[in-house]
């Protein structure tokens, strides 16, 4: 299997996850509803509202943002979803998986633009730290701030132009 086809399978059982989640919650699995939870388990990384909307306007669904707001707050509300502020002034969104598996971000401040990553190192940072303070962690969210390799491409060909 391909880390493709891995992280296909993870979005994949994130919704299901998810939908069975909101059952023994004894919420509805409402069309609507189901059709936000596959959005987001389809794309994943740090959503908002507003593109939840317009990727289900995109495919023909004509979803409100006032009812993709009253999902994503029972999703978050039920432990499904993390939201993470990106300095953006709004909110995102992306599925926090069953096994605890997450990535960090990077954020571009001058386009924008926000990438995922990985680093082991520092994982076992924050279980250090966390033992050091007799801390327990039950979740971290890391956002590194700069200039995306883009950007910066950008500026050597300005400053050489």
């Amino acid at each position: 299997m391909t880390a493709t086809d891995s992280a296909a399978a993870e979005r994949a059982d994130w919704s299901a996850h998810a939908e069975a989640a909101l059952r023994r919650a004894g919420h509805r699995s409402s069309g609507p509803r189901m059709a936000i939870v596959d959005t987001i388990g389809r794309h994943g990384c740090l959503l908002t509202a507003r593109e939840i909307a317009d990727r289900l306007r995109g495919e023909g669904r004509d979803i409100g943002v006032a009812t993709v707001y009253r999902s994503l707050e029972l999703l978050e509300g039920l432990g499904l979803l993390h939201r993470v502020d990106t300095g953006e002034g709004v909110s995102r969104y992306e599925p926090a998986h069953p096994s605890g598996e997450h990535h960090h971000h990077l954020i571009c401040n001058r386009c924008g633009r926000v990438s995922a990553f990985e680093d082991a190192g520092l994982e076992r940072s924050v279980q250090r730290m966390a033992r050091r303070l007799t801390f327990r962690v039950e979740g971290h969210d890391v956002a590194l701030r700069g200039t995306c390799s883009a950007c910066l491409a950008g500026e050597g060909r300005a400053a050489t132009g």
